[in-house]
């Protein structure tokens, strides 16, 4: 059985230094690596089962990304955005990608780990090797990025975990069907205790500030930019969609099949934004992708 080694690594911003932690599961002299990175409200905690699974083939890093979970928050609120996100796994690939061969890494992103993973594999001369995308792309659904940005900059605080996993679930339902156990991990990952006893989640509220500060010019400046970076790919990559996603739309998933990489495209039903790879199907998905 294999268990992750809790690490970290000092990232710069334009407001100084921070610390960004990331889990380790594997052989650490494994050159075969892949990266796994959460949404937008999530954690690497996330990817404990799919890390499981795959840690005898790779040595499997999961951050958390900077204003979440173990690591460190920004000065500023205003840097959280994937630039900023970018600059961070660059400094973490130069600390675990091994030295003197040719370093390749894959990658799986969900969500807003996903579009980190757009941005990367876009650059020229980057690391990527495969790129899986788990319900993301560059056309964000306006409906769904609202309710995103409210429910990230609600500043809650919970009498009982009983109270704070009830609001999670309650807000995670799209992640379909899972066990009474399962919830209880999704909803622990992302809570915490603060200094008075209340349970808060895990990450800073400053989150939202890019969220409110977004105008419709800055929407379409970004889903340009998007789309070009899309278009600059060129590693073969996976696009998983929730049959029910609010955020990656029909329309967006089928013409990412034909522009850039043309991304081949697998649907997973009865589930909405976004598949947790908990269950033994979905980390098949990604298996055969992958290592396939």
């Amino acid at each position: 059985m294999f268990e992750a080694k809790i690490k970290s690594v000092q990232c710069l911003s334009l407001a100084g230094l921070h610390r960004m932690s990331y889990k380790e599961w594997g052989d650490a002299a494994n050159p075969n690596v892949l990266v796994c990175v959460h949404g937008v409200t999530r954690v690497g905690d996330d990817f404990d089962a799919m890390a499981r699974a795959l840690a005898g083939d790779y040595r499997v890093i999961c951050p958390d990304i900077v204003g979440r979970g173990r690591s460190d928050w920004l000065k500023n609120p205003q840097l959280y955005r994937i630039p900023q996100y970018v600059s961070d796994i660059v400094t973490l690939l130069a600390r675990v990608l091994p030295e003197g061969e040719r370093q390749s890494v894959d990658w799986f992103g969900t969500s807003m780990g996903g579009l980190i993973g757009l941005g990367l594999a876009s650059l020229p001369g980057n690391p990527v090797r495969k790129l899986v995308l788990n319900d993301i792309g560059p056309v964000l659904a306006p409906v769904a990025m609202q309710r995103i940005g409210d429910y990230i900059g609600q500043d809650l605080r919970f009498d009982t975990f009983e109270d704070g996993a009830k609001f999670i679930r309650d807000v995670s339902l799209s992640f379909g069907q899972h066990t009474e156990a399962e919830w209880h991990k999704l909803c622990s990952d992302v809570l915490r205790q603060d200094k008075d006893g209340h349970w808060v989640r895990h990450y800073d509220m400053g989150l939202a500030t890019p969220f409110r500060s977004a105008t419709p010019e800055s929407a379409d400046a970004d889903q340009a930019m998007l789309w070009a970076a899309y278009d600059a790919i060129k590693c073969p990559t996976l696009l998983v969609r929730g049959a029910d996603s609010d955020l990656l739309s029909p329309e967006t998933a089928a013409e990412m099949t034909r522009r850039g990489p043309q991304a081949r495209l697998v649907e997973i039903p009865n589930v909405g934004h976004a598949p947790t790879f908990i269950h033994e199907d979905q980390i098949a998905i990604a298996r055969k992708f992958l290592l396939g």
